[in-house]
């Protein structure tokens, strides 16, 4: 009996998730991060026809008008292109980058954490080659392997998903170590429950809090990382609309249109801002300390 309570206490519970979403909901910064979210993820994905304008449509007739213009709210940039749909496409290439990035950071380096956290005759091996990855600074690295790689969507979106693998393992690993220190674990593995068991029923799922911030971390890096690769050209080609080529485009006519760098600039702040609001209250809604109170 004593044995299953402990297995039990072990496995997240249903009434824990209403938790999480009241104390989310009942912080202000989290509900506006969410809402800026919501809006952004909005205009990505209904983008062809929310747009007021082909992200690609020049007007030399109308090049640098000035926000507020009839038919362009944001302005124009050096070609006549409404900024923003530019900029509802842009974001579309940032969320669809950062979600590719992220999806290979996990299924690479969660396995990997958990491998190295629970098998000791393996973690030297995994924690030296993620030293050794996490040698070289993450825009570093996602550089370099952008450019060996080639330059497109894709390539950037691997690049900075392997960059951010090494980070997903310690966190894992790190979890995976604490988690396998706990009772559940050790009645589990006394009632005969195999090493693949224990680690997909017991551990995988009370270390899902740790992934969930983590990714949301790993999110506005990889959105940030996405606008570097393409103001270098390593993303993202031209004439197709970027956050970062916006940014690139514009530079050598800052003075005459501030608002075509600008306004991306802005949506990127507000992009990854709203990220790490809604991490951080996320992270503090998980805290067990926060169930106590």
């Amino acid at each position: 009996m004593a044995v299953a309570e402990a297995i039990t206490a072990g496995t997240p519970l249903r009434s824990n998730r209403r938790k999480v979403v009241r104390r989310i909901l009942r912080n202000p910064l989290a509900i506006c991060g969410l809402v800026v979210l919501v809006i952004a993820v909005m205009m990505a994905v209904f983008a062809p026809w929310l747009a007021p304008h082909e992200p690609t449509q020049t007007n030399l007739g109308q090049a640098f008008a000035p926000p507020g213009t009839p038919g362009h709210l944001l302005g124009t940039d050096d070609l006549g292109r409404d900024v923003l749909s530019r900029i509802m496409f842009g974001l579309r290439a940032s969320l669809h980058v950062a979600l590719l990035a992220v999806a290979t950071s996990l299924v690479v380096g969660v396995p990997l954490g958990l491998l190295a956290g629970y098998f000791r005759s393996i973690d030297a091996l995994i924690s030296r080659m993620t030293d050794l990855v996490l040698a070289f600074p993450f825009l570093i690295l996602a550089v370099g392997l952008a450019a060996i790689r080639g330059a497109s969507l894709g390539n950037a979106a691997i690049a900075i998903g392997i960059a951010q693998i090494p980070g997903m393992i310690r966190i894992v690993r790190s979890e995976t170590l604490r988690l396998k220190s706990l009772d559940f674990v050790a009645a589990a593995i006394v009632e005969g429950a195999g090493d693949a068991w224990v680690m997909g029923r017991h551990i995988l799922p009370n270390a899902a809090s740790v992934v969930i911030v983590q990714t949301t971390v790993a999110l506005p890096a990889a959105i940030l990382g996405e606008a570097v690769l393409s103001f270098l050209g390593l993303g993202i080609q031209p004439p197709a609309p970027s956050l970062g080529t916006m940014l690139a485009d514009a530079q050598q006519f800052a003075s005459r249109a501030p608002w075509a760098a600008v306004m991306p600039g802005v949506a990127i702040m507000l992009l990854t801002l709203a990220f790490n609001v809604v991490g951080d209250s996320l992270r503090d809604a998980l805290d067990p300390k926060a169930s106590r109170r």
